[in-house]
């Protein structure tokens, strides 16, 4: 909820103080007391610095109506408009690309689910949310591991881009065959446990919802109302 507030508190209110003043707020403090701010900045930049730098140059350059020329590359020309609209394109990605990292940083994929189940969401549906969450890692991991097995069977896998681009050859096959192979037998797996059938499932644990926890999250809700009427009405 908290990250939900955070992207649609700064599309709402635009500009480039009020989304930086919430990443400042919503992401960068929580992610402070959590004791994951270094990892946060790290994932955030490196997620988000592609679609930044194309939002940057694309609005900078090429935004329609922008008439206040700033300085001229060749036929392009930069515009003080499109550079003003750049920074506030910039301000909400990272607001969205924070708020998602510090969720994704914060919540167990396993807590996630079982609480997605225990609010009525299809247990199929939680597994799809699960397993794409876990896909990337464990692929990552896979990998790693199946590079150093080609290692110590001889495979160069350093060196020039040639031999780097010939070595991804006995690496990407037995990627793509272990991961067909573990979906086979998470298949299986589920299977055995009923995992397809009908009705409710019976939760054995479920993550702890406090009732502040609870006033917190409709406290939210109605401020983002709130906020929304004021920004349609002018005062904000």
């Amino acid at each position: 909820m908290v990250a939900f507030i955070t992207v649609a508190s700064a599309f709402v209110l635009g500009g480039v103080f009020w989304p930086l003043a919430i990443v400042c707020v919503a992401v960068l403090l929580p992610a402070l007391t959590a004791g994951v701010l270094p990892t946060l900045l790290r994932y955030t930049i490196v997620f988000s610095l592609p679609l930044a730098l194309s939002a940057l140059l694309v609005n900078l350059f090429f935004l329609p109506g922008a008439q206040t020329v700033l300085f001229r590359i060749g036929p392009i020309t930069a515009t003080a408009e499109g550079l003003a609209f750049a920074l506030e394109i910039l301000a909400r990605i990272a607001a969205i690309s924070g708020a998602v990292t510090l969720f994704y940083l914060t919540t167990k994929p396993s807590e996630l689910v079982l609480d997605l189940e225990r609010r009525g969401v299809p247990p199929r549906l939680a597994f799809v949310a699960n397993a794409s969450v876990q896909t990337v890692p464990a692929m990552a991991d896979r990998a790693a591991a199946i590079v150093a097995a080609q290692r110590a069977r001889g495979l160069d896998t350093e060196g020039s881009f040639v031999r780097r681009v010939r070595g991804l050859v006995p690496i990407v096959a037995p990627v793509i065959l272990g991961s067909i192979a573990e979906v086979e037998e998470r298949s299986m797996t589920l299977e055995a446990r009923a995992f397809t059938r009908p009705g409710r499932r019976s939760l054995l644990w479920s993550p702890p919802d406090s009732g502040g926890q609870r006033l917190l999250r409709w406290m939210l809700i109605v401020g983002l109302v709130g906020l929304i009427v004021l920004h349609s009405s002018g005062w904000v």
